[in-house]
Parts: C-alpha cells; structure tokens; sequence
C-alpha cells in the first residue's frame, strides 16, 4: 500500500523544548494545520497513522496514512483537536519525536525531529536507531 502523504527524516543533536514524560509525539502548529486541511478533504477519515517500514538504504522509513479507525495496539495522540495514531511496532521508535510540516519552493512534507536516530541516508528517507 502506498503511503498518503511524504515524510523525510532529520536527526537532531539537541531538543528545542522538553516534552512532557507522557508524549508518544509532539506535533508543531504546522503540522496540526496541515492534518487539518488533509482530514478536511476526506471526511470518512478520523486521523493520520505514522508507522515506520523496513525499506531504504539505512533500514527503517516513516510512513504516513489516513486512519478510518484506531487500531487496537496503536498509541493515540490527540493535539489541537487532531488524531494521529502510531502503528505498535513504531511507538519505541517515535518516542520523545517532533513531527512538523515544512513547505519550501521545492516541497512540502512532514518532517520528524527524532531523537532516537543513530543516523540517516545522504537522501534523507531512511534512518537507523
């Protein structure tokens, strides 16, 4: 199945702010405005589901999808009004992560501050932990 929108990787080296203990993920205004405007065009959905695949030249990748329902092992986090949920196998993954929205000239995608990366691929779609 192919993933609903386009993620990128960034590792990061230091925390803009401190998350509280409890945060499975941290979405940035960007990032809760744009699932607003995606959730808004498909009424059928409740909300994004973040996972991570095995693919790509460092190993693990983020993918993306509309949610119709929570799953019954996925972590729900519900900011600003918006649902995502994250896939079981990507919870330990994501923890402590900051998901943003970043439009360029060039693109616009989410982007995930992770800080449980070890490192990325020179291309930015996969990473390690």
């Amino acid at each position: 199945m192919a993933a609903a929108v386009r993620a990128s990787v960034r590792a990061v080296s230091a925390r803009r702010q401190r998350l509280p203990t409890r945060a499975a993920l941290l979405l940035t205004l960007s990032a809760v405005n744009r699932i607003k405007n995606l959730l808004q065009e498909r009424p059928e959905c409740v909300g994004l589901k973040v996972g991570v695949r095995t693919r790509g030249c460092s190993g693990l990748s983020y993918v993306i999808d509309y949610a119709t329902e929570k799953g019954k092992f996925d972590e729900e986090v519900n900011q600003d009004g918006v649902r995502v949920f994250i896939d079981q196998k990507a919870q330990l993954t994501l923890l402590g992560t900051e998901m943003d929205f970043i439009e360029s000239k060039l693109s616009t995608e989410f982007v995930f501050n992770n800080p449980n990366i070890k490192g990325t691929c020179g291309c930015g779609e996969s990473f390690t932990v």
